[in-house]
């Protein structure tokens, strides 16, 4: 699988962790993507672990589980584990991809570095990640 660069912009730039960013922060975070085809029935990510990558799914499908129960299925433009990027939290669900998937990846030490090298990101991704945590929370707050 080899991406057009518009492509990669495109899935990444629908990420909600990375919703600030601009262009040329989209291509820098691209450029840490590395493509992935994955087989049916490989396990990306294994619930109660602790996650080191993001997956952006760019085809195929993946599903979800959680304490063994599916919760969904998701496919292409859809993303899993992005909080691995940040925290050092265990995985809150399995996911198995379920046809034959072509991935982006994003490893935490690459996404750090990145992050390092370009500070004004930190600010971006973080009023990202405070905005999903107070909709969370105001969710939480409606039942």
């Amino acid at each position: 699988m080899a991406l057009r660069a518009t492509t990669k912009l495109d899935l990444l730039k629908s990420v909600p962790l990375f919703e600030h960013c601009s262009k040329k922060d989209l291509q820098s975070i691209a450029q840490i993507a590395d493509e992935l085809d994955v087989r049916a029935g490989k396990t990306l990510i294994v619930e109660g672990e602790r996650g080191r990558e993001f997956f952006v799914i760019v085809s195929g499908e993946v599903e979800v589980r959680r304490k063994g129960r599916k919760v969904a299925t998701l496919g292409p433009g859809s993303f899993v584990g992005e909080m691995a990027l940040l925290s050092k939290i265990p995985r809150t669900a399995t996911v198995t991809a379920i046809s034959p998937v072509d991935l982006l990846v994003i490893t935490d030490r690459a996404f750090l570095d990145l992050l390092n090298r370009m500070p004004e990101l930190w600010l971006k991704v973080a009023r990202a990640l405070a905005e999903r945590v107070g909709a969370d929370d105001a969710r939480d707050g409606e039942s």
